[in-house]
Formats: structure tokens, C-alpha cells, sequence
């Protein structure tokens, strides 16, 4: 693995073929975890309905408990989150638009690949992001499309500033 631990909560609700997770898991990049207790404790979840954004202030815990996405159904997020935000810290992942075939350039449908490496590339870990996104053909373009606002997450100070460097994006 990298830098970085990378897990994600599994729950079996897409379809095997465009999984980015079980790859991400099938070349060891990352670990794939069924069972809701145990995920790590104070990791970092990345949420999409979280209130606090990911930032450079997080760093210090990604490496030390790793960093934890959800692979579920766009349709059972809130239900999926809510029963797992008391197993670590909750971090939405900012503006970016997604370049995976099923939801191109759409803001914030991110595949789990997508969300690790938008997580990584903030918190600094740029080699990290671009190896786990190539694995597919299109993931590459993830960090071209999204280069700017990546690039000024990455530098911004905490969560506060991200929000208002988003707000400039819608």
C-alpha cells in the first residue's frame, strides 16, 4: 500500500464489473472490510454529508489511522453514514467532477477511487493519488479535470478556507 492505509466499508450493492473498490482491494492498494466493526477506529471517513470538508489538517491522522470510504449505493448513503460516523472522523471531500463512464462530469458522484485519490491529492499525497488511479483508462483524467480546485485544496490551511475556495466553483 501507500503512504497512506486506504479501507473502504463494503456492502455489496453495485455491480462486480465497474467496482472500483474490489480493484483497488484485488491489486492491494487498499482493504476491503464487510464487517462495520471493523473499520478502524478515528479514521478518516470520507462522508459526502459531512459538515466538516477534508484538509491538510487531517493529514496527521490519515497516516497514523488511515483513511475509510464507503462503497454503497448512491440510494442508502444516509442510512450507510449514519450508522458509521461514530467510527471516525467525518470528512466530505470538496467540488471536483467525477471521470468515471457512469457519472462523468458530475459534481461530487465520485467512484471510491475517485474519492481516495481527490483524499490523497489533498492531503499531499500526489504519488499515491496517481498510482491507484492507474488502474483504469479513464481515471487518469481525474486529476486533469479537476487540477485546479485540487491544486488549491491541496494548499489551503484548513476546512474553512476550502469551503469558501468551493463556493468559487459553483
Amino acid at each position: 500500500m501507500g503512504n497512506i492505509e486506504l479501507f473502504i466499508y463494503h456492502t455489496h450493492e453495485d455491480d462486480p464489473k465497474k467496482c472500483t473498490a474490489r480493484k483497488l482491494a484485488k491489486f492491494k492498494l487498499a482493504k476491503i472490510e464487510t464487517n462495520i466493526k471493523k473499520i478502524p477506529r478515528n479514521t478518516v471517513l470520507l462522508n459526502p454529508l459531512a459538515e466538516k470538508s477534508l484538509s491538510k489538517t487531517d493529514k496527521k491522522t490519515a497516516l497514523k489511522n488511515g483513511i475509510t470510504a464507503v462503497d454503497c449505493s448512491w440510494e442508502n448513503t444516509e442510512k450507510v453514514f449514519h450508522r458509521l460516523n461514530k467510527t471516525g472522523n467525518p470528512r466530505a471531500i470538496p467540488f471536483v467532477l467525477a471521470t468515471n463512464p457512469v457519472n462523468y462530469g458530475k459534481p461530487f458522484k465520485l467512484t471510491t477511487l475517485e474519492a481516495f485519490a481527490a483524499a490523497l491529492y489533498i492531503l499531499d499525497e500526489k504519488k499515491q493519488a496517481e498510482k491507484i488511479l492507474g488502474l483504469y483508462k479513464w481515471s487518469p483524467h481525474f486529476l486533469k479535470l479537476n487540477k485546479e480546485p485540487l491544486e488549491e485544496y491541496r494548499k489551503a490551511s484548513d476546512s474553512a478556507e476550502i469551503i469558501k475556495i468551493m463556493k468559487h466553483y459553483f
